[in-house]
């Protein structure tokens, strides 16, 4: 059995390539795919590589990307299944889709 890390997950926005990423020590072990327009981000896409299933990064991940959206002032539009499914659990974070979208979305 693979050893795990002791080392804290890290996450930066890699703006360039338009993805969080959380690191674990040296390694990428997972992201979220965005595209930025103006002020709105759509999040298209959230993976945690299998070695790091079950450490909770996914979760770490989506609560970065939408701060880092509320502290610019951004609107997300959650296309994502795993992030919509956060933001639900997690009402505070519904304000920042915007309310005529909340439908599609089924917040």
């Amino acid at each position: 059995m693979a050893e795990q890390s002791t080392d804290a997950p890290v996450v930066t926005d890699n703006e360039a390539e338009s993805r969080f990423e959380v690191h674990v020590g040296a390694e990428r072990a997972g992201l979220i795919q965005y595209q930025r327009k103006g002020n709105e981000l759509s999040i298209s896409h959230t993976e945690v590589d299998e070695k790091f299933q079950g450490m909770g990064l996914a979760g770490i991940l989506a609560r970065a990307a939408l701060d880092q959206a509320r502290a610019r002032g951004e609107s997300v539009l959650p296309y994502c299944p795993y992030v919509r499914s956060w933001i639900g659990k997690h009402p505070d974070y519904v304000d920042l889709v915007p309310a005529d979208r909340r439908p599609a979305f089924g917040l």
